[in-house]
């Protein structure tokens, strides 16, 4: 269920133009920072990097898209 909020117009501008930039909408690009921001509180330990890794990793579980890993 889509729900309307009111942004400021600096946000929104700064949305559209990573939105080019990454290839996702200006709501999907609001809708990463929100979910960067709520993983960057509820574990403030961790990096930014740290936190878009977990994220690639547990998308490429999702498509199945792993490679084992060998050790040396």
């Amino acid at each position: 269920m889509a729900t309307s909020v009111k942004l400021s117009e600096n946000m929104v501008k700064k949305a559209r133009l990573m939105s080019k930039v990454l290839n996702r909408s200006v709501a999907g690009q609001i809708e990463y920072w929100a979910k960067i921001g709520q993983l960057a509180e509820e574990n403030p330990d961790l990096t930014y990097d740290f936190i878009k890794d977990l994220l690639v990793a547990n998308q490429e579980v999702k498509d199945n898209e792993l490679t084992p890993y060998k050790f040396d």
